[in-house]
């Protein structure tokens, strides 16, 4: 695990915060040399803490309607096949391995309702899902974030300096 100092914790902060910020504005926000900076970045990604360059997108303005969270049982031994073929789904956004009764946890995103009936028959398609529970999310009150938890790792200093 890459030991963190304030310094990295302020950049994710900015760079969760900001997501369209420049090396060069980063690095004036938090009174530190570009090289600094770009060194910073280079080894937070290198270590897999930031990765991508995503940015907050409205999943709404491109008429997907409907989130959905699907919990799946897997067939023993086939997760990888399920995974592989959950992956090839595009209206799969992420899923988790979990423990509890099911074995996986699967966001999902669509148009509408009836689209939203279409992509669960698909998931249940994929090798070795032989039962699913769906629940359809209504509003989103926290979405997610990232910036009050580095916020409190930074200033509890529960992180390594």
């Amino acid at each position: 695990m890459l030991n963190l100092r304030g310094l990295d914790l302020r950049i994710l902060r900015e760079l969760v915060a900001s997501p369209r910020v420049g090396v060069t504005e980063l690095a004036q926000r938090l009174g530190i040399a570009r090289n600094t900076a770009s060194g910073r970045i280079a080894r937070l990604e290198r270590h897999g803490i930031l990765r991508g360059q995503g940015r907050d997108v409205d999943c709404t303005r491109l008429g997907i309607e409907v989130t959905a969270f699907v919990t799946m049982r897997i067939t023993q031994g086939q997760q990888h096949a399920a995974i592989a073929d959950l992956a090839a789904i595009p209206f799969v956004l992420e899923a988790f391995t979990i423990t509890g009764d099911t074995d996986l946890l699967v966001r999902i995103a669509a148009r509408n309702t009836k689209h939203l009936h279409e992509v669960i028959s698909t998931v249940l398609a994929c090798r070795g899902v032989f039962r699913s529970t769906t629940s359809v999310a209504m509003t989103e009150p926290i979405p997610f974030r990232l910036v009050p938890l580095i916020d409190f790792l930074n200033e509890k200093n529960l992180l390594n300096d």
